[in-house]
């Protein structure tokens, strides 16, 4: 009698084979496909996003690194401005700001009589030139005393509004119902712009003037923010580095494991991850009110800085050294280094590519902060540049984040178009930094 047993196993094992996937496996498959799938997606979203972001940076903030401008001839009488006649500097900076106003509306209508242009309802066609012009006339005066008593042609920074209207954002219609700009103005910026009189070029000065006040946003600039900042950068580098790095070699090489080298390790991973504005917190109470230190100055933004900064270099740092082998230490040690010599002349300069790649990323994590800017009064309204160091580091600045907040606070909206154009000037120096640490990190790297 034959086995049906047997049978029944030579079936099953016909009809089933590592070659074709059973229920269970194609189940695992499509898991595997799905999660694959939902990954790509989400780097998908990720890049998208990112994407959006920039281009909705880009779209806002490139148009402030050009600006409106109106060249007109300038009669510069020797009256007005050098009512002495001796031509010396000292005595024409007597005449303030306010007397050379009616130059630029005299030298306006000069302008406008001259080449028989006249727009019906428009009685003072000197309001399209920017309230920065007196100023402008003044400096250039000062510097050339010689040029008193002639003409002289200047290129003057046009109004926001006028601005506005060439890159799209004001319209005849909106203008009817502006206080700030007349349908005639615009009439007439068209005219001029006919005439060759008015330019739309890079500005310079949004990248080295200082900032403006509310009512000249087309003069505001980002030169005392990106020196400020440097400032800043200089006294973390200076500080955090050092520091940090001497910090790492003592815990990591040879420090003892007891619980006080445990408390102090927790700590740091603590402090890495405390939120920056309690670091301004705590530079408001140390180095302004206890220490005198001045509001506003580059010195006290650069310590508080460094106290944020620290525990990533300590961090970082830490992680080079692990990285270098165990054989590079021992090596040394048995042709008879000292244990000083094994560190800094070996496991050191191994480790230098981490440590420098950890130091610049903490720098650009540093240059991005806010929060314990404004705590500490980093939002100094500086017309003129401060003085170069050592002095500068004491003298009133703000930085390139405080800059950007301080104009979205703004109402003109020519503030709000150039508080995104800071935003581009900080991703490109935080896109440097970034590079810089890829490809030092890459050129210097060693592989065992």
């Amino acid at each position: 009698m034959p086995d049906d047993r047997g049978a029944g196993r030579s079936a099953a094992t016909s009809t089933a084979s590592i070659m074709r996937p059973d229920a269970r496996t194609k189940s695992r498959n499509a898991a595997e496909k799905r999660f694959r799938a939902y990954g790509l997606g989400a780097i998908v979203i990720g890049i998208l996003a990112l994407v959006f972001l920039l281009a909705s940076i880009l779209y806002r903030g490139l148009p402030a690194f050009t600006q409106t401008y109106i060249s007109i001839d300038v009669a510069l009488p020797a009256e007005t401005l050098d009512p002495e006649g001796n031509r010396d500097p000292a005595e024409m900076a007597k005449v303030i700001t306010f007397g050379y106003a009616g130059l630029v509306d005299d030298a306006m209508q000069s302008a406008l009589e001259a080449r028989g242009i006249e727009v019906e309802g428009l009685n003072d066609p000197g309001v399209l030139i920017s309230k920065q012009a007196p100023a402008q006339i003044r400096d250039w005066v000062l510097s050339n005393p010689e040029a008193v008593g002639g003409t002289e042609r200047f290129d003057f920074l046009a109004t926001s509004r006028i601005d506005q209207y060439y890159k799209g954002a004001v319209t005849m219609e909106s203008a009817a119902r502006d206080s700030q700009i007349s349908p005639e103005q615009l009439q007439l910026a068209d005219i001029l712009k006919d005439e060759g009189m008015l330019t739309r070029k890079f500005n310079w000065s949004f990248v080295t003037a200082p900032d403006a006040s509310d009512q000249r946003p087309e003069a505001a600039g980002l030169g005392v923010a990106i020196l400020g900042s440097a400032y800043m950068m200089l006294i973390v580098l200076g500080l955090a580095l050092p520091i940090g790095v001497a910090a790492s070699i003592y815990l990591e090489e040879f420090a003892p494991t007891n619980r006080w080298t445990d408390i102090i390790e927790v700590n740091i991973s603590n402090l890495a991850a405390v939120p920056s504005i309690v670091f301004g917190i705590l530079g408001l109470a140390i180095f302004i009110n206890f220490g005198g230190l001045p509001q506003s100055a580059p010195i006290v933004g650069g310590l508080v800085l460094t106290l944020m900064t620290l525990p990533t270099i300590i961090i970082s740092t830490r992680a080079s050294l692990k990285s270098v082998p165990p054989s590079i230490r021992d090596a040394a040690l048995g042709v008879g280094a000292s244990k000083m010599q094994a560190v800094f002349h070996h496991v050191l300069p191994l480790a230098g590519p981490g440590i420098l790649t950890g130091t610049i990323i903490g720098l650009a994590q540093a240059l991005g902060e806010t929060a314990p800017l404004l705590l500490i009064g980093m939002v100094a309204f500086v017309t003129e540049y401060p003085d170069a160091p050592p002095e500068g580091f004491f003298d009133p600045a703000t930085a390139l984040p405080v800059q950007v907040y301080n104009w979205t606070q703004r109402a003109d909206p020519a503030f709000a178009e150039r508080a995104s154009g800071a935003i581009i000037v900080l991703l490109v120096f935080l896109a440097i930094m970034n590079i810089t640490a890829i490809v030092l990190r890459r050129k210097f790297e060693r592989r065992w």
